[in-house]
């Protein structure tokens, strides 16, 4: 006896081939519905895999057909994803859908969309709780949809139970912006040293994509209008980040540690945040009965063999070309960091 139906809607990506395991595993009859219609290796046989295309409102009501206990949402953003599922909301028993930590902001209106401002990073509360402000709605940056996306969901109430998990920086295999690639990378190039901004203090939450897959079976049980944070038990600093990696890989490196921020490209990386973001997942505990599935340091070696084995014979902007669109090449520019760090040994003598 299955524990009913539940639609996986981006199945094909880095959250949805886990968390179309976990379901799948747990009882729930999958439907995982992708723009190619591909299948995950791991996933069991009975798993169905549809094609989908999610600006398609039509298609997704046929997907739909009589109904689905539950609907899985990983790649909806702003007012016209929230709206299909709304319009479908009598055929919907309940939804998980993903947000973004990205849509807090502190008490000064600072958030992830002012980092590039004078004194724009912002100062979170630690840990941050789901009850902290949020940017306001809009259609203008990632944050701001996010936050249209979960105002239009939440006012359904009833009618359409919606569990939205804030996600915290994502990291596992099939990651299309893995930000572990700025440490590897440098290892796998033969890199001895490395320069980390803000004394390497930086602390930026993570997630693992089995615990975010874990958070979707437990919202699929337990039903409900609300909102979560979505975490690892471990929040690591960056030079923790560093040092880690080295050990996977076997390899020792000489941390420099800036005391501010970025000097042009030098001491940058995708941690890079001024003031601590960790985020407060005591909620996720006390309404799902939360457990991690596992932490940070302990899913390294299979993200790292995943990062290798994807950087092997090609460059690393072909690999990984929506990471290198969104940091840009400066992430391993190598010549400015050498040429700073002479000036910095020339100081230090």
């Amino acid at each position: 006896m299955t524990k009913g139906n539940a639609v996986v809607i981006g199945a094909a990506g880095q959250i949805g081939r886990a968390a179309v395991q976990a379901l799948a595993e747990d009882g729930w009859e999958v439907t995982a519905a992708s723009l190619g219609g591909g299948r995950d290796e791991h996933w069991p046989g009975e798993v169905r895999a549809v094609r989908l295309d999610r600006e398609d409102g039509a298609a997704l009501a046929a997907l739909l057909g009589d109904g689905a206990d539950v609907v899985v949402d990983l790649v909806a953003y702003g007012r016209d994803h929230a709206r299909q599922l709304t319009v479908l909301a009598d055929r919907i028993g309940s939804a998980v859908v993903i947000s973004s930590g990205a849509v807090y902001e502190d008490d000064q209106g600072r958030g992830f969309d002012t980092q590039g401002e004078p004194d724009g990073g912002p100062r979170y509360p630690v840990p941050i709780p789901e009850s902290q402000r949020t940017v306001a709605p809009g259609d203008t940056t990632y944050s701001t949809r996010k936050v249209l996306l979960e105002r239009e969901l939440l006012t359904m109430g009833d009618e359409l139970p919606v569990t939205l998990l804030r996600a915290g920086a994502i990291h596992g295999p099939y990651c299309r912006s893995p930000r572990e690639l700025y440490f590897v990378k440098r290892l796998l190039d033969g890199r001895t040293r490395r320069v980390l901004a803000y004394g390497g203090r930086s602390r930026f939450h993570p997630v693992h994509v089995s615990n975010l897959a874990e958070l979707i079976r437990l919202a699929a049980l337990r039903p409900g209008s609300r909102v979560l944070n979505a975490g690892d038990p471990q929040a690591p600093t960056v030079a923790e980040i560093g040092a880690a990696i080295d050990a996977v890989l076997d390899r020792e490196t000489e941390t420099v540690l800036l005391d501010g921020p970025p000097e042009g490209t030098v001491g940058d990386h995708p941690w890079a945040v001024e003031h601590t973001v960790v985020y407060d997942m005591a909620a996720a505990e006390r309404e799902l009965g939360y457990r991690p599935v596992t932490g940070y340091v302990e899913s390294l070696p299979e993200t790292v063999t995943w990062l290798t084995g994807q950087l092997r014979g090609r460059a690393w902007t072909d690999a990984f070309p929506k990471m290198a669109a969104s940091y840009g090449t400066g992430l391993f520019d190598y010549a400015a960091e050498d040429a700073w760090l002479k000036r910095y040994d020339q100081g230090a003598s």
